[in-house]
């Protein structure tokens, strides 16, 4: 199973909330002592309309109004404020919504998003040599490093004839000036090196 959904104890969950900060300086990542996703999915919900099949994004939406953005991986949550507030005063709140939130054991996600990560399991089996490699580098040396950023980074699609790369950024790293300018710079130069077949690398932003 991808995703992370605890079940009921009758005991409270010890759990415990990190800040860090990240170079988007709207967005805020607090990382949790648990994981809320499992291997490679990522949610990026930009809006509370979008947020439909998370219980929890819909939460931060609805009782926050400076809140512009939800992003979950792996086990941390990317927060990204409207301009106007200062963090100052927005992380000690949010901390203890989610705290709570998590000790009272409700729901991260929708069941629907349980099918849905299933099938995408089974479409990977389905993967090409190039497209398996071009995975493995993904994980190995981009994501981690993208992940300390708050933001994250996936595979949307390779043409072999051309050698043309396509990514997505999301999170912290989506519409983030810095994120165009690291791809550029360092990760089309590294499928380069390692993997010459690759010949450009393009970023979706979600």
């Amino acid at each position: 199973m991808s995703v992370h959904t605890p079940s009921k104890t009758s005991e409270k969950p010890l759990v415990h909330i990190y800040v860090e900060s990240n170079p988007n300086p709207e967005a805020m990542k607090f990382v949790c002592n648990f994981m809320l996703i499992r291997e490679d999915p990522v949610f990026d919900y930009p809006n509370v309309a979008s947020a439909q099949n998370s219980p929890l994004a819909t939460a931060l939406f609805e009782n926050f109004d400076f809140v512009s953005r939800v992003f979950m991986s792996k086990n941390f949550i990317t927060i990204t404020k409207t301009p106007e507030q200062d963090w100052i005063e927005l992380i000690s709140p949010l901390r203890q919504f989610l705290t709570q939130y998590f000790e009272d054991q409700k729901p991260i996600f929708s069941d629907k998003i349980v099918a849905e990560l299933e099938d995408k399991a089974e479409a990977a089996v389905r993967d090409t040599p190039e497209v398996t490699r071009i995975k493995q580098i993904l994980d190995e040396y981009i994501r981690p490093a993208v992940d300390m950023d708050g933001g994250a980074i996936s595979f949307h699609s390779f043409d072999k004839a051309s050698g043309k790369l396509e990514v997505i950024l999301q999170g912290s790293c989506s519409g983030c000036p810095s994120s165009t300018i690291t791809l550029k710079a360092g990760i089309q130069n590294l499928f380069q090196n390692m993997m010459p077949q690759v010949k450009e690398v393009v970023a979706h932003n979600q």
